[in-house]
């Protein structure tokens, strides 16, 4: 075939790219060479970089590793700082010893001559300095200046005022303070410092007024209040970033501190006509804090909006509160946090109104931190009943609820509850018109629409519960209606999971006509199986109610995993229905009187039904999450009978039925096979071990020997079976026992061959390649050894120093540290040589 170009053509092409990429290279390497030395400092006296390569960027003639001509300098503003600011602290420190140490040997006169005169001095100083451009210095004489003024404020009252009061005096001469330095401020504009102190001094005239007057704490509130307001003023008409930046801490420490006064006011008051004024107090702050929003920022203005909802709920709130029972203070609280909705029917910016809608929300979920914890106690109060199981049914529900909550004082958490559901299942119920109304405010996705009507059913089913308690219903009712939720719970969960999984409005959120929406379908399960367990709890106080209802359980959750066609779903419905029907089963031996041990065999029948459907369903994604859960029911009948050893040996055998049952089957063979020859070995270990057997060979050994024969024709048959499959189980059912006998042996016989059999087969095993031999073989042989020589290495170590261990240990880590790769090479080369074999 022809070449295209010609080979000799292609060759002189790629030798000459080839040159070009070597040329290349050399140049970027001649260039680096130039940076590494431009980069490395240079001595005081060493001669100049020469000149660097043609087309760079530099000036012609300019020598290498120069400071280019357009650079400058720049200035040591850090230097400067640091020296300015040591130097306005000795000054200050120096002022505050001259003023509290050497004032006393002045006489009045001079004293109050030199701090005015070195005052006005500090004063005067950064005009001076600011014409000079000289702002840095500036600043510094001008907090020397501010010490100064607080230094002569206290000179004025240990001289002029001395019998003055401390708070008023104090109240005065903030106020003027404030006025001296915003003035001085104002006068010199480039100067940082003056307006943010006269910022700070505007926080305390009225405030130490006040609570210098002996005010009643709502007159401390409402001067708290005015001060935020001038405060929020200030932050935003204020001149510069540190003046508003002050004035917003004030507004957030002062404004906090007057809702605080005004909600204590209101929640102290006797009667509707004592909670007006903190009323008022409240309600002045919403409108200041609604103003302020209208004219600030986004994310300032939904702050606003949130203090002004929730400003006005406590106003109103703590009016409509003081006119009702106590009991029923919560719900006046929640009606107004609702009231707050209709926030978006008001021109409000988007903004302020988003944040109204937060404190609502707020007040919503403050009023359900208070109505659910006797939800949780209902749910959780029969845990009780376990430890008394079947003594008699109580009279009414709370009897078997505890005694763990105040019943009397909670009729009115089932009505909050209520409440906030109707209003959650209305939102679900007219979403679109919903989201028209509250298109100006804010736009909610169809998740929001799942979470209310997941929250809508949730709280719902809480509701008819906490009604039942609070009422006290006649304990058949209160089961009665347990099971009408929990059978209502399940046909939602499989209502929309079959509408889901055919399609029909699978979309989250969709309404009445489509889908119930997933959040809805995972509230509604996660509902059913709570309840559900609750509901078996409270069945425990009496014998017909507990076979009523975990019977009932059993049947509504597997017609429920019948019934719908999601796998999640009817995974876990069947799960919920197999630990029903395993409670029965423990229930059942209950009532025949049975020891647990002998209870342990009656619990397999629930398993034994497992593997049976496993069977049927086959690969089904049902089949091992209900194969797993039979499982653990077997796991729990095991521990009831480690007790009695007869009954134990007799239950792992039955397991390995089960185990070896579902080993028929080829998508459990390879896990189940195997288990079902550890629960007959162990079985026949435990079985050997409760007849006080001593020569366990003598029943082994004929198990082993046609094992191993099944094992060599399987080989024969099947060259590539794994030697665990064919010979693991017979040599295990001999090797094992026979080792834990050896170990409390005290002859030396039977250590003795055990442990020239173990050799036997750890040769062989490796003479041909076969993994379980050599595993097995070695195992047993390395611990039959060490049997033998414990006794003398303990007396070793007894003689040996103490230290001694420590460093051999040490020395050993060293060994294996510094030859750690090599080591390494060799565990990958023995794991690889274990992988080949069989």
């Amino acid at each position: 075939m022809e070449h295209v170009p010609p080979p000799a053509e292609e060759l002189a092409l790629l030798d000459r790219e080839l040159a070009q990429l070597d040329a290349r290279r050399a140049h970027l390497l001649t260039r680096r060479a130039w940076l590494v030395g431009a980069l490395q400092p240079q001595a005081p006296n060493a001669p100049r970089w020469s000149t660097p390569p043609v087309g760079h960027g530099w000036a012609p003639g300019q020598p290498w590793g120069s400071v280019p001509r357009t650079a400058k300098p720049s200035a040591p503003h850090s230097a400067q700082n640091v020296l300015l600011t040591l130097g306005g602290l000795l000054l200050t420190v120096a002022a505050v010893a001259f003023t509290l140490v050497s004032w006393g040997s002045m006489g009045i006169g001079g004293r109050s001559a030199v701090l005015a005169l070195v005052t006005l001095a500090a004063l005067a100083a950064p005009a001076v300095l600011l014409r000079r451009k000289l702002a840095a210095t500036a600043e510094a004489l001008a907090a020397l200046a501010l010490v100064l003024t607080l230094l002569d404020v206290y000179a004025i009252h240990a001289v002029a005022a001395p019998d003055a009061d401390g708070l008023t005096f104090t109240a005065v001469a903030s106020a003027v303070l404030a006025a001296l330095w915003a003035a001085y401020g104002l006068a010199l504009g480039k100067l940082h410092l003056p307006l943010p102190a006269a910022v700070f001094f505007v926080q305390w005239p009225l405030l130490l007024g006040a609570w210098a007057a002996g005010a009643p704490a709502i007159v401390v509130g409402w001067a708290l209040l005015v001060t935020a307001v001038v405060d929020g003023a200030i932050a935003l008409w204020g001149k510069g970033l540190g003046v508003r930046v002050t004035a917003g801490i004030g507004l957030a420490v002062m404004g906090s501190a007057a809702l605080l006064v005004g909600l204590g006011e209101s929640l102290t008051a006797g009667g509707p006509l004592g909670a007006l004024l903190p009323g008022t107090l409240l309600l002045t702050a919403a409108v200041a804090a609604l103003a302020g929003a209208w004219r600030t920022p986004d994310g300032y203005a939904q702050v606003g909006g949130a203090v002004a909802g929730l400003a006005a709920v406590a106003a109103v709130g703590g009016v409509l509160r003081a006119a009702v029972p106590g009991t029923w203070q919560v719900p006046v609280y929640l009606l107004c946090g609702l009231a707050l909705l209709f926030v978006v029917r008001v021109r409000l910016p988007r903004s302020a109104g988003r944040g109204v809608l937060l404190a609502a929300g707020a007040v919503v979920a403050g009023a359900l931190v208070w109505a659910l914890p006797p939800v949780a106690a209902v749910l959780l109060g029969p845990v009780q009943l376990v430890a008394e199981v079947w003594a008699g049914a109580p009279d009414g529900f709370r009897g078997a609820l505890g005694a763990s909550m105040p019943w009397s004082e909670m009729v009115a958490a089932p009505v909050v509850l209520a409440v906030v559901a109707g209003g959650l299942g209305a939102a679900f119920r007219w979403w679109p018109a919903l989201v028209r109304v509250a298109a100006p405010l804010i736009t909610p996705g169809a998740k929001v629409r799942g979470a209310a009507g997941a929250g809508a059913l949730g709280l719902g089913w809480g509701t008819l519960l906490l009604a039942a308690a609070t009422l006290d219903v006649p304990y058949p009712v209160a089961v009665a209606l347990e099971t009408v939720l929990v059978a209502g719970l399940l046909a939602v969960a499989v209502r929309g999971a079959d509408r889901g999984a055919g399609g029909a409005g699978s979309a989250e959120g969709a309404g009445p006509g489509g889908g119930i929406g997933a959040a809805v379908r995972v509230s509604a399960l996660v509902g059913a199986v709570g309840g559900a367990v609750s509901m078996g709890l409270l069945s425990l106080a009496s014998e017909a109610a507990t076979y009523a209802v975990f019977g009932a359980l059993a049947l509504l959750f597997t017609g429920a995993a019948l019934r719908t066609r999601a796998v999640v779903e009817q995974a876990v419905l069947a799960v919920a229905a197999v630990v029903w029907g395993t409670v029965l089963t423990g229930c059942a031996a209950r009532s025949l009187g049975l020891a647990p041990h002998e209870a342990a065999p009656l619990l397999l029948v629930v398993p034994a039904v497992t593997v049976g459907l496993g069977a049927r369903l086959r690969r089904h994604p049902v089949a091992l999450p209900v194969e797993l859960t039979g499982a653990l029911g077997a796991l729990v009948a095991v521990g009831l009978a480690v007790g009695r050893a007869p009954f134990l040996a007799l239950v792992l055998a039955l397991c390995g039925v089960l185990a070896a049952g579902a080993a028929v089957r080829p998508e459990r063979r390879p896990v189940a096979g195997y288990l079902a020859a550890v629960l007959f070995v162990a079985a026949t270990w435990v079985r050997l071990a409760a007849s006080e057997v001593s020569v366990p060979e003598a029943y082994t050994l004929p198990v082993t020997v046609p094992a191993l024969v099944v094992g060599v024709l399987r080989r024969r048959k099947d060259p590539g079976a794994s030697s665990w499959t064919a010979y693991g189980p017979g040599l295990a059912a001999t090797l094992l026992p026979s080792l834990a006998v050896a170990w409390t042996d005290p002859d030396w016989l039977r250590p003795l061959l055990l442990g020239v059999a173990a050799l036997v087969i750890t040769l062989l095993g490796a003479k041909y390649r076969l993994q379980a031999l050599l595993l097995l073989g070695g195992a047993v042989l390395a611990l039959d050894t060490l049997h033998e020589l414990a006794p003398y290495v303990v007396q070793v170590a007894g003689a040996l120093p103490r230290w001694l261990p420590p460093a051999l240990a040490g020395l050993l880590l060293l060994a294996v540290g510094a030859t750690y790769e090599q080591r390494l090479r060799d565990a990958r080369r023995l794991k690889d040589v274990l992988g080949r074999m069989r």
